[in-house]
């Protein structure tokens, strides 16, 4: 036998006395180990799962509450949106709590679509622009009451820049310093919905009109 095969020899049995110890001293553990890793990946698969399950059950019962909406049944409709707020995924949840807030506001029940606008807006775990229609919608509903200051704080943000609100917040600004009197500002805002080339073309018709009323409002100076 030439000196490299004894020396291998040597080797690979030095390498099996180590891995028999190893395995002697650590077998356990690394079953252990083992199956924990598989435990886990099921447990993750069937969460998946699971939510996906969630998922789709949602949004049977969302479709379910728009075709109530659509045939006039909206008690019913009401009901079963209230039903996927309170247990169904988080997605659909928000959806089914801007819906039923519209569906109440339609309905005149003001004050409760706005405690659901209110509650969507302050969910920090729900999507960030649904929280901004919410907060741009309950905007909307307190247009005719509430104080100029009491709408920038909750717009706060979403008039200026490359905000998507950025269209209903100034109209909503804009109608509000209007109805306080403030004219000036109230022209302010109209000025930007109009110079604005991606405003809508039902608020710029609509904000055209308001400047109209405006014009003969205003001092001379700011004509």
């Amino acid at each position: 036998m030439s000196d490299d095969s004894l020396f291998r020899e040597v080797d690979e049995e030095v390498r099996r006395d180590q891995i028999a110890s190893i395995w002697k001293r650590f077998g356990n553990l690394i079953v252990a180990v083992c199956l924990l890793v598989v435990v886990g990946v099921g447990g993750y698969k069937g969460w998946q799962y699971w939510q996906a399950k969630q998922a789709e059950e949602a949004g049977m019962k969302w479709f379910e509450a728009m075709r109530l909406a659509e045939e006039g049944k909206g008690a019913e409709a009401d009901a079963a949106l209230a039903g996927i707020a309170k247990a169904g995924s988080k997605g659909y949840a928000v959806l089914a709590d801007l819906a039923r807030a519209a569906s109440l506001s339609q309905q005149g029940n003001a004050a409760e679509a706005l405690t659901i606008y209110d509650k969507v807006a302050a969910d920090t775990e729900a999507d960030a622009a649904l929280r901004e229609l919410a907060r741009v919608r309950a905007a909307y509903l307190l247009i005719d009451t509430a104080s100029v200051d009491d709408l920038v704080k909750r717009l706060d943000g979403l008039s200026a820049g490359e905000s998507p609100w950025r269209h209903a917040a100034r109209e909503i600004l804009a109608l509000a310093n209007f109805r306080a009197g403030d004219y000036k500002k109230a022209a302010d805002f109209a000025a930007q919905i109009l110079a604005d080339p991606a405003t809508p073309a039902g608020l710029r018709a609509r904000t055209q009109l308001v400047s109209a009323h405006l014009e003969p409002l205003l001092p001379p100076a700011a004509n």
